[in-house]
Formats: structure tokens, sequence, C-alpha cells
């Protein structure tokens, strides 16, 4: 069933049980590679919030989550510049790190993040992300647990806006063209 949202179609693309069995594969792997350490998840807001709740939910160890507000997009293009609205508050040094973002498509708002982190020492930093452009990836970057590899097209829902709207679709919608 194709959606309307402001002026674009967005067909269905990825269904709620997929993302929902993908999200605890991932926090298996977490579970498994982080127990005993007690990590610090920290969710890049707004698009990640869905996710972070749901693999949030899913780990068994004990660890820790906060939330940073970085940003790069208008409307459905990126704008190049990354812009920070709240900081971290945290300390790092010596706790293991993991970032959890929503997409990575070009790589600009963690490759200008990343270094800040890495400055505050953490004994570990890794990257959890639902969705990874590989076609769109413009700067180096590891992803240490990926959900879905998607084709560099634009897509909604499942945190995921277009100008602000689609975030609480339970689905995840790609742009018709």
């Amino acid at each position: 069933m194709t959606i309307h949202v402001h002026d674009k179609d967005f067909t269905p693309y990825i269904g709620a049980e997929e993302i929902k069995n993908q999200i605890a594969s991932l926090a298996a792997a977490i579970n498994q590679e982080y127990t005993g350490k007690k990590p610090l998840f920290i969710a890049i807001l707004n698009g990640s919030f869905m996710f972070a709740s749901d693999l949030f939910k899913e780990l068994t160890i004990e660890a820790e989550i906060c939330f940073i507000k970085l940003a790069s997009y208008k409307g459905t293009k990126s704008t190049g510049n990354v812009i920070t609205s709240i900081g971290l508050d945290e300390p790092l040094q010596d706790r293991h790190v993991v970032i959890i973002e929503d997409i990575v498509d070009t790589g600009k708002t963690l490759h200008e993040f990343l270094p800040q982190l890495r400055n505050q020492q953490p004994a570990s930093l890794k990257i959890a992300a639902l969705l990874h452009k590989p076609e769109a990836l413009k700067y180096p970057l590891t992803i240490d647990y990926i959900g879905f590899n998607v084709p560099n097209k634009f897509l909604l829902g499942y945190g995921l806006d277009y100008d602000g709207l689609g975030r609480n679709l339970k689905e995840i919608y790609r742009l018709v063209e």
C-alpha cells in the first residue's frame, strides 16, 4: 500500500516483523560482545529513537544510554553541514561506547562526530546502524553492527522522516520516483 507524505509517495520496503527480527539478532551479538563491560550507548537523535528503544529492550547486559542530536538533512537532501543541537554529558574515558544510528549514508555526520568521541579516550568505540547505504558512503567508516544494507534511495518510517513526518510508521518505506 502506497502512502502519501507531504508531496511525495512512498511504498513499503522493510516490514515491522523483519525489523524486529533483525534488531533481536543485532542485540544478541552485542550482548555476547559486551558481557561484563557495561557499555554506554549514544543514540543519535532524532532518527534513531525507535531503533535505540527497541535495541535497548533486547539487551540483557548491564548498559547505559544517552542521547545526542546531530543533523545534516533538510527535506530529502543532505545539507552537507553537521549541526550539533544537544551535547554529550557523559564522560567517555575508559568506557565501552556504542553509537546507535538510524541510517548511515554519506557518513559525514559520524565522520565529524567520531573524532570528538575518540578525543575522550573511550576503551572502545563501535557503531550500530539499523540501515546502511554502501553506495552513498563518501567517508571511510567501519560500521560494526548493521541491520540492513539498503540502496541509495530516500527512506521513510521507523524513525526516519520527510520534513518531520513519517517517523511514527512501524515499517520502512521507500520513495516512489
